[in-house]
């Protein structure tokens, strides 16, 4: 292997000239020997040009070069891809010439296309984007469909104190699931791995023709899953490309996943000591990775390889590095240029848009917001084409309200500007799409309450139109959602679907974990920011929705186990209003099978941290006509469009047994009697149930068949029951009934007729 061989001659040229060294003198000597070269690597840089919190920006950034070279002025600076697309407004409207421009100006060497360098197509990257960069964008894995080859520069080699340093560029297989359909014409994405192994041996063929490097650095926009290096080791494709690049690449930088980790490891033909890193810095520019090569002077191969990941920002965010003047300068021009394209019109809104408050006006992030239902809109609307159905937000990323009131002098009410729009969600976040069952919906929506511990208890997830659920905030957890619909229609538990998020929620972030055990995942191209702006576009004087998409419902005891046509109950209601300042709902009605049965006033109080606010309590009665089996109660707030069903199961009115009421089926261990009889139709009786007390028990009243009552017997097994007015005088059987539908004994009632006034 080449390795093997070149520690072997460097070993030969010792013993042949430096077998008089004396111990002191070996430091000195190996020093001499030695050619030190300092690589600092980015990656999903996004155009993350100005400072915010541990986003140092490119200013920064510059300046730690200009730290390292002053050091070792055999410093280069490196990137895996992603240095544009999905990038912030200040970067974003100026198409990312000024990202482009800040790494020209702080001398980027080579770099990987990323699969955001083709967001606005491959037209795009092979004019505009190559002409404005300075630096060579390196692809062994894309090719020219018509001709067959190499698409993009494979690789560059650049000389350092005469060591020749070659990169190689490879992007992630999946890129033509990540841009737009039409994004990639005549270009054929290859697998990494043959094309990156057979461009790092001609590299060291000893062909001067073709380009001779002594050390070979693979840039990759591809990565580990996680910062384990178990998943940089494992079957999965990046693992696949550490473990299987030929012996011959010294070094990998990775991008795409957004990772931070750098590992060593080993490479077979190696000799013992000697392992391969294996970097990835993040992303944002919130830390460099630097790779350090001490390179024999005289084989120009290595002899020592290491990894590590370097912060650009101290603990309390500050920088760590003075900022460079000149990228300083690009920044505050685009900044400029940024202050005054953001007061470009992108839409118009016909009322605020508001997050959810507390009591004090501060943000809550428990409560359902119509920003937040909004942003959800958008997010889906952008992403149909590539089969979304479902959006979710997280709170966290909506960071003002959007005002319809005037900002000032030229802007008039409702209009909504460039600036504006990306104050709502400065994070340019990429939209991931990807598939989850229905109960892994259950799972993520569970998720919104928080583990024990975290500084909010509960975080509620902007959802959007056409997803509705239910849930009881009291019952216990991973049992709370009661009911999720889409279109209407039941979420399958066992069905997949489609759902898109913000690539924060879809990793996991703010503890809903189940995102990050979707499949089929895919970056969609799209960002946060350019899906409100199209949303705005294409929907005029777009205003907040009042109906909620989520309603809170506690049943009274006993509801769980089935309700009979005729039972009356009890369920307290919540999550009925929002809290931004939007106009309050007063009454919430409850129906069943289209017919309103019960209604009540709604307490408007604002609950802080939750998403309960808007609560009411409604007792009613099952209506005697609906059919056995699974219904609903659908919950409506009037004037708002809030409709939301609330599911129960209904159990068929008890029936006379086969053969009809007899001794023969009388119980055993009941000797059922009514007092007083006879009695006057709509008169009180007690129905006695000896052995009974305390259990639910049902009496069924028969000619006509009808439930007269469920309730729990009293002491001496006593049940109150009322004679119907409309039974004509004469015998009617009175049947009781256990909780679990089992025949207890039966009796009769004499009916004389009703007491005239």
């Amino acid at each position: 292997m080449k390795r093997t061989l070149a520690l072997t001659l460097a070993g030969a040229l010792c013993l042949a000239g430096c077998a008089g060294w004396e111990a002191s003198s070996a430091p000195a000597a190996q020093a001499a020997s030695t050619v030190n070269i300092d690589l600092l690597s980015i990656n999903d840089f996004h155009g993350r040009l100005a400072k915010d919190g541990i986003i140092a920006g490119a200013a920064v950034l510059a300046g730690a070069v200009n730290s390292f070279t002053a050091s070792n002025p055999n410093t280069r600076l490196i990137s895996a891809g992603d240095n544009i697309g999905a990038s912030t407004f200040t970067s974003f409207i100026q198409q990312d010439k000024p990202t482009i421009d800040a790494l020209n100006s702080m001398k980027l060497t080579a770099s990987a296309l990323g699969n955001h360098e083709f967001d606005h197509g491959r037209a795009d990257v092979d004019g505009r984007v190559r002409a404005a960069a300075a630096f060579p964008y390196l692809a062994s894995n894309l090719y020219d469909s018509a001709t067959g080859r190499p698409a993009y520069d494979q690789y560059s080699v650049s000389v350092v104190d005469g060591v020749r340093i070659g990169f190689i560029g490879a992007v992630t297989e999946t890129l033509p699931s990540l841009v737009a359909v039409d994004a990639l014409p005549g270009l054929e994405v290859r697998s990494i791995v043959p094309e990156v192994n057979a461009v790092a041996d001609r590299l060291s063929d000893g062909d001067t023709t073709n380009g001779e490097a002594d050390v070979i650095v693979l840039l990759v926009h591809e990565g580990a899953a996680t910062a384990n290096i178990a998943s940089s080791t494992d079957s999965s494709t990046f693992g696949r490309i550490v473990s299987e690049a030929d012996g011959n690449i010294d070094a990998i930088v990775s991008g795409h996943t957004h990772q931070s980790y750098a590992h060593s490891v080993p490479v077979a033909g190696w000799p013992a000591g000697l392992q391969r890193p294996i970097v990835q810095a993040g992303e944002y520019g919130e830390t460099i990775g630097h790779l350090s090569l001490a390179v024999d002077s005289v084989t120009h191969q290595p002899h020592s390889l290491s990894a590590e990941l370097v912060p650009l920002t101290n603990p309390d965010t500050s920088p760590r590095y003075a900022p460079d003047a000149a990228v300083a300068g690009i920044v505050a021009a685009a900044e400029a240029v940024a202050a005054v394209r953001g007061a470009v019109s992108v839409g118009s809104i016909s009322a605020d848009l508001n997050k959810a408050r507390q009591n004090d006006g501060s943000d809550n992030r428990g409560g359902e917001s119509t920003l937040g239902n909004l942003v959800a809109d958008a997010q889906l609307d952008s992403t149909r084409g590539v089969g979304a159905q479902i959006a979710f937000m997280n709170p966290g990323g909506l960071r003002v309200n959007l005002g319809y009131a005037s900002s000032g002098p030229g802007d008039p009410d409702g209009n909504v500007t460039y600036r504006e729009a990306n104050n709502v969600q400065p994070f340019a976040s990429t939209l991931i799409a990807l598939d989850l069952t229905g109960a892994q919906v259950a799972r993520v929506l569970e998720q919104q309450w928080q583990p024990t511990g975290t500084g909010r208890p509960f975080l509620k997830l902007g959802v959007s139109r056409g997803f509705e659920y239910s849930y009881d905030p009291s019952a216990p957890a991973g049992s709370r959602i009661s009911r999720m619909t889409l279109d209407g229609l039941p979420l399958n538990s066992a069905a997949t679907y489609r759902v898109v998020a913000n690539k924060y929620l879809a990793d996991g972030g703010d503890n809903f974990s189940t995102f990050a055990a979707g499949t089929n995942r895919a970056d969609t191209g799209r960002i946060d920011l350019d899906s409100m702006v199209e949303y705005l576009k294409h929907n005029p004087a777009a205003g907040p929705d009042l109906a909620q998409r989520a309603v809170g419902a506690h049943f009274s005891p006993g509801v769980a186990g089935g309700l009979t046509p005729g039972d009356s109950f009890t369920v307290a209601l919540s999550s009925l209003l929002f809290s931004g300042g939007e106009k309050a709902a007063t009454t919430v009605e409850l129906s069943y099978r289209g017919a309103v049965i019960g209604h009540a006033s709604i307490d408007p109080t604002i609950v802080d941290t939750t998403d309960e606010v808007g609560r009411a309590t409604i007792t009613a009665t099952l209506p005697g006509d609906g059919d056995a089996g699974p219904g609903a109660l659908t919950v409506t707030v009037p004037g708002t469009g809030t409709a939301i069903d609330l599911p129960i199961t209904v159990k068929p009115t008890a029936v006379l047994p086969v053969g009809g009421l007899t001794d023969g089926n009388r119980s055993a261990f009941a000797d059922v009697s009514v007092t007083p009889s006879p009695a006057p139709a709509g008169s009180l009786v007690q129905v006695n149930v000896p052995g009974h007390d305390g259990r639910p028990v049902t009496v069924v009243g028969y000619a006509p068949q009808l439930t007269l009552t469920t309730a729990a017997a009293v002491a001496g097994g006593r049940v109150t029951v009322r004679i119907p007015a409309g039974y004509a005088p004469g015998a009617h059987p009175l049947a009781v009934y256990a909780g679990d539908g089992s025949l207890l004994g039966w009796t009769t009632v004499t009916v004389t007729p009703r007491a005239r006034i």
